[in-house]
This record gives structure tokens, C-alpha cells and sequence, in this order.
């Protein structure tokens, strides 16, 4: 069985944005209340982090999580790895390097924006990690754990979505090839971005995510990587279709 849970369902600059006064800021619902994206999930009593982003140190300290197996990086972008740094108590704790999987250019950004982690000589609290390149068209295996990546669109840039099994992650699309698409097929949960209501130049909006997860005949979505424009919770998941709605921090998943 896999287990998942949302460590954040914001967008980059999370919910509430600073300084905005809008509806959905000031609510007092916690579920209208986002960390910057990232997911946590459990396979044969391993731990993988999908995107340590900026708020990763607050999400582990929440949830308890007291071990990371290795980590999954959809894409370079600061709001999915500007947490890398805090996996240092795991490398201390567990004294062996941090499994990190990504495409060769998110890798080599990684390498330069956490120079002193891969420094030849560097210091003794640097965390240490150990790199694995992915391609778009290769399965690969965290021990026993098959993942087959997506590849999506992202504006000008991609990023790359996971299925585990009957469990499919993907964050930070505006659109997905027809090739691609088809590794989404008979997936049962769809962890799918949705933006926002209205269009979006890099991001799916809502009604383009929800057309999307019907092409693929997925019976359940649900919806993540969320803005304050999207609107409260409780009135967007109240004009849902049956099968959607909206992600929210702390929500468990199994499959």
C-alpha cells in the first residue's frame, strides 16, 4: 500500500500571500491556508519527499516524519527545492548520503545552488546527497518502488510528474503530450496542479485540470500547487464535479 500525505498545496508565494487582505488570505479555515507545494508518501516502509520547498523545515517538524529514504524533484524552481538545506538532520541522523532524483538540468542546479554540498573538502555540517539522474522516458526504482516519470510543460521549462503505482503526482503543468498522457491511464487518485479559476501563461486553471483528468478517465483528482485567486475551499469544492476537489494541508491519501 502506498500512503501519501500534503505537506502544502500553495503556490510559490503559499497561502496566505503576504501583505493581501483578499477573502481567501483572511480566512480563518485552515484549509484555505497553504504551504508551498510538496508531498510526502510511504512504500514498504520507505519515506520519499516529492519537492522540499521553502517551508520543508516546518512540514517534517508538523508531521512527525523522522526519516527520508530519498527525494524526488519535479523541477528546479525555487518554491520546489529552496529546502534542500534542512534535509541535513536526516544525513546526520541516518549518517549516510540523501538519495536525490532529478533530470540532469535539475541536478546541475542544484549542484550550483548547494555548491558547498558537493564541495571537495566541505565543511563538516554540509548534508551530503547522493544524485541520480532521471529521464522522461525511463522507469526507474527507489528500492522496491517503481516510478515511471511524466513529462509535462511548464511555460517555457518542464518538470516532470511521477506515478507510483495507482497513485499519480503531478505539479506546475500548463500542458501534457498525448504520449505522456497515456502513462496516466488507470491510474486510480490523480494529484493534479490547478491554479486558479482563470487562465494561466504556465499553470493549469481549473477547468483545463478538470478536462484533463477526464481524458484520462481518472475517478479520483485531486487538486493542488493552488492560489489565493482560486477562491475559498469550501465555495470551489462546493462547484465541483463528483470525483475533484481542491487539496488541502495535511490531507491523507492511501491506495
Amino acid at each position: 500500500m502506498i500512503k501519501g500525505v500534503f505537506l502544502g498545496t500553495g503556490t510559490s508565494q503559499g497561502v496566505p500571500v503576504i501583505g493581501c487582505q483578499c477573502e481567501v488570505c483572511q480566512s480563518a479555515d485552515p484549509k484555505d491556508n497553504r504551504l508551498r507545494t510538496s508531498f510526502y508518501l510511504t512504500s514498504n516502509g520507505d519515506s520519499i519527499i516529492i519537492d522540499p520547498g521553502p517551508d520543508f523545515r516546518q512540514q517534517m517538524l508538523r508531521e512527525r516524519i523522522d526519516k527520508v529514504d530519498a527525494v524526488l524533484i519535479t523541477h528546479e524552481h525555487n518554491d520546489h527545492v529552496a529546502g534542500m538545506d534542512d534535509l541535513r538532520p536526516y544525513y546526520f541522523k541516518q549518517k549516510e548520503e540523501i538519495p536525490v532524483y532529478g533530470t540532469d538540468f535539475v541536478l546541475a542546479e542544484l549542484r550550483t545552488r548547494f555548491a558547498y554540498a558537493f564541495d571537495s573538502n566541505p565543511y563538516p555540517g554540509a548534508p551530503k546527497f547522493a544524485l541520480h539522474t532521471i529521464r522522461s522516458d525511463e522507469s526507474f526504482y527507489i528500492k522496491e518502488l517503481k516510478v515511471i516519470p511524466i513529462l509535462v510543460a511548464h511555460g517555457g521549462g518542464a518538470v516532470l510528474g511521477f506515478r507510483f503505482g495507482d497513485l499519480t503526482y503531478i505539479t506546475d503543468a500548463k500542458t501534457i503530450s498525448g504520449t505522456e498522457r497515456e502513462k496516466i491511464w488507470g491510474t486510480k487518485i490523480l494529484i493534479l496542479n490547478a491554479l486558479r479559476k482563470t487562465s494561466h501563461y504556465s499553470h493549469l486553471a481549473l477547468n483545463e485540470a478538470i478536462d484533463l483528468a477526464r481524458d484520462c478517465e481518472v475517478p479520483r483528482t485531486w487538486f493542488t500547487h493552488i492560489s489565493h485567486e482560486m477562491g475559498l475551499s469550501r465555495d470551489v469544492n462546493a462547484s465541483l464535479p463528483e470525483g475533484f476537489a481542491l487539496a488541502y494541508d495535511r490531507l491523507r491519501l492511501a491506495v
